[in-house]
């Protein structure tokens, strides 16, 4: 879905107001009827993620921190069963996984010299011993923290890891469970195209192969034929799963197409969820923008596959 730079203003002002939340998308949906909910929960989501970058540092002062980890120990000491760090991530406007990592942080460094007997309950007596020594020697180790984010079955506090689990269930734009499904759009869409680009019979290699080949920085697919889509020669397709706004284009620009230009020559990105009509402004200089797989595709025999 191709929107006009107006269009897509409308639409991001109306998520200025709203929560994070999945009935916020449905009334989304209600407002811009003809849009795909695909594109637009991936306009939701970058919206959601810009407000959060802008707001991050607030929550992360020493202040903020003790501030929240108090109310949740207040919280869970009137009712641990109620979801005290979700409400706290709404109230304050946060993503509820990003409020569920600072709380778990803070109770990671309040228990790293004197884990309370209480964690034996956590499992059995060998498994509570490595955990305890992983936490006294790497306290604030991300790879720990990730991990308990993860699966918060690990986290050495019944009632933390249950408040942690309400977190991460109900957050719809961060923590590891919307990581692990933007991680298989992608891949699904990447196969997608490659498939598109089989059924075309089309002569190509994957990033796979040419990371094989000593290649750093790659686009998903370089075509070993070039082909001409609209009028414009294509050496590399590139597959976005996501809409493509002027934040995330721009950097993509920066970090990858630029580079893939420079070393390959011009190249097609599809954002399959659609991107700002404005953006495709690079057709002259090497960058083709579409919000589908081409269907015009000009062979080198001068056929259209």
């Amino acid at each position: 879905m191709i929107l006009t730079k107006a269009q897509y203003d409308e639409i991001a002002q109306c998520l200025v107001s709203v929560p994070p939340t999945r009935q916020s998308l449905r009334k989304l949906k209600q407002r811009f009827p003809s849009q795909s909910q695909a594109t637009l929960l991936s306009i939701f989501s970058q919206e959601y993620q810009k407000h959060i970058k802008r707001t991050h540092a607030k929550h992360h002062t020493s202040e903020a921190i003790e501030s929240y980890y108090q109310r949740y120990l207040n919280g869970v000491g009137e009712n641990g069963a109620a979801p005290v760090l979700l409400e706290l991530a709404n109230e304050v406007d946060y993503a509820p996984s990003l409020m569920a990592r600072i709380v778990l942080e803070r109770f990671l460094q309040e228990h790293e010299e004197t884990p309370p007997a209480t964690w034996l309950a956590f499992g059995n007596e060998i498994q509570c011993t490595w955990l305890r020594s992983q936490i006294i020697k790497f306290p604030s180790s991300k790879s720990v923290i990730n991990s308990m984010l993860r699966d918060p079955s690990q986290i050495p506090d019944g009632v933390l890891a249950n408040q942690v689990y309400q977190c991460i269930v109900n957050d719809c734009c961060y923590g590891p469970l919307v990581d692990c499904i933007k991680h298989a759009i992608g891949y699904e869409h990447e196969v997608l195209l490659r498939d598109l680009l089989l059924e075309k019979n089309l002569s190509f290699l994957d990033e796979d192969q040419l990371r094989a080949k000593g290649y750093d920085k790659t686009p998903d697919f370089i075509l070993q034929v070039p082909v001409a889509v609209e009028g414009h020669i294509i050496h590399w397709i590139e597959s976005k799963a996501s809409f493509g706004d002027e934040c995330s284009h721009h950097a993509y620009l920066h970090d990858q197409f630029w580079s893939y230009w420079n070393r390959f020559g011009p190249g097609l990105v599809i954002y399959w969820y659609g991107f700002i009509q404005e953006l495709d402004c690079n057709r002259e200089r090497g960058i083709l923008l579409k919000g589908c797989f081409p269907t015009d595709i000009v062979t080198l025999c001068h056929s259209i596959a």
